[in-house]
């Protein structure tokens, strides 16, 4: 008889986990608590507009393809991406413009125009960020770093190269002393949903991915992404259950016996993967006889990574200086990230990045709009917010905030507006105290200890998604599959 998975969320990590195991001859079967697959990565459409509510930047695509191509299928015949030129436009508050590409060549061109001094020192730190992904991506991004035996290969020399003993923002200022370029390299590090001013020095990694491997567009829509995990795991023979949330996750000292869902439904199985967020597992999921107190304790002191407020307007009216990807820088970079981590309030001079993918695929608004799909880092939910009041007030900010930012008459041209705060993350998606990034990197050592793809002391669970090792965002979410099924495989399960 074949042996039974069940995977718990339906999101990047969880499709991608469910046909690996299903490649590989196993029964499975995902609960999701939403109607729709791919967990933050969502679509939205309304009154001919559409919009992407997750992720909007594909990166590192040789992941998904290994995926693909490990199930026996190719990524080109489910879905196909472009490259953007530009990545993204950056707007500056002295009206300075910098459009930044792949092709260093375009960039040193761009960046003689406001830093001509700083052209050597741009290169210089991008061979800097080659040489971080060298250094670490098999020994921390493609490792599961579990036990002793993923340390083996670790030399300490790389280790001590690595920049792990300053912060992003220490080592961007000791290489440039142009503020438009501090600024621009400090802001890689909220991919992940952390300070610069906090996070250590390691994920000035970031801007290699996207600046020196390419930045993509998914034709149709970075959705596409979800439907064709989807579609390879239905081909794969993986059945799914949408609506329905797992409410507990049973355990029988070190195995798990099985789950029960919100209707009362038990389902047991020989192995559980879980796509949920990794503290809302193991707080609220799991069975609280499964892991000590103090494990518990230690997940509850974990600071989450910032969350997202996210305005999504659809406009009777187009800025030909837009671009697909768009950055309005703040005044006072450092300000803007005390108010989101020590003071956990909306910033009042925020950096708002607007997302305009009318620009790149003309059916995503009716002709003569434009689609923009608005967000501004936050911080996580805590009880001294009042989200549906903020909800209104923000939003009128923004817009004004845009008004005078360069997209004049966009007030007037607004014809609706949908908004997404931290406590939408919190309800849809169990995500910690509705961060979008799981686990913040805001002190030198947090980034190196996520939650692991393998719960210790329980035998048959694993977890996988942004909120656990190797972290958020396409590539690493769908990494973590992988990391997860060379654990499965060492268990022998």
């Amino acid at each position: 008889m074949r042996k039974k998975a069940v995977v718990i969320g339906a999101g990047l990590g969880g499709l991608a986990a469910a046909s690996l195991l299903a490649s590989r001859g196993l029964r499975v079967t995902v609960f999701e608590k939403n109607d729709t697959v791919g967990g933050k990565m969502q679509e939205f459409k309304k009154d001919g507009f559409r919009f992407d509510t997750g992720p909007s930047l594909f990166t590192m695509p040789f992941i998904l393809e290994n995926l693909f191509e490990l199930c026996g299928e190719s990524l080109q015949d489910y879905l196909t991406y472009e490259e953007l030129s530009p990545i993204c436009r950056y707007f500056y508050s002295d009206e300075t413009v910098f459009d930044n590409y792949s092709d260093r060549e375009k960039n040193f061109a761009e960046i003689e125009k406001f830093a001509p001094q700083e052209v050597k020192r741009y290169s210089e730190f991008l061979d800097r960020s080659e040489k971080l992904y060298d250094q670490t991506a098999d020994a921390f991004l493609f490792n599961p770093l579990y036990d002793l035996s993923d340390l083996k290969g670790l030399k300490l020399t790389d280790f001590m190269g690595i920049d792990a003993f300053s912060t992003v923002s220490d080592k961007v200022d000791d290489y440039f002393e142009s503020s438009y370029l501090r600024k621009f390299f400090k802001r890689f590090t909220t991919y992940n949903g952390s300070s610069p001013y906090q996070a250590p020095a390691t994920l000035n990694v970031i801007p290699h991915v996207e600046l020196n491997q390419g930045g993509y567009y998914v034709n149709g829509g970075m959705y596409n992404i979800a439907r064709a995990m989807y579609h390879l795991a239905i081909k794969q023979g993986v059945s799914f259950k949408m609506g329905c949330a797992v409410q507990s996750i049973q355990a029988d000292g070190s195995k798990v016996t099985g789950i029960i869902t919100a209707s009362g439904e038990q389902v047991d199985a020989d192995l559980f993967i879980a796509n949920s967020d990794a503290t809302d597992t193991l707080l609220n999921l799991l069975d609280k006889k499964a892991i000590s107190n103090r494990k518990r304790n230690r997940q509850k002191r974990i600071e989450p990574s910032c969350s997202g407020f996210v305005l999504m307007l659809g406009v009777e009216k187009t800025w030909t200086h837009l671009r697909h990807h768009n950055i309005f820088f703040s005044e006072d970079y450092q300000k803007e990230f005390k108010q989101i981590f020590e003071e956990k309030v909306l910033p009042d001079d925020p950096t708002i990045y607007v997302t305009n993918t009318s620009f790149t695929d003309s059916s995503h608004a009716p002709e003569g709009c434009s689609n923009l799909f608005v967000l501004v880092n936050s911080p996580y939910v805590t009880n001294d917010q009042n989200w549906e009041k903020l909800s209104d007030s923000y939003s009128t900010f923004l817009i004004d905030e845009l008004e005078r930012r360069s997209l004049t008459g966009l007030k007037e041209a607004v014809s609706f507006q949908k908004v997404i705060t931290p406590k939408t993350f919190l309800k849809l998606y169990g995500s910690n105290k509705g961060s979008i990034y799981g686990t913040s990197s805001n002190n030198l050592f947090s980034a190196f200890v996520r939650p692991r793809n393998k719960l210790r002391g329980i035998d048959n669970l694993f977890l996988v998604g942004g909120s656990t090792h190797p972290g958020g965002g396409i590539p690493l979410v769908v990494q973590s599959a992988f990391n997860a099924m060379k654990l499965i495989e060492r268990s022998n399960i």
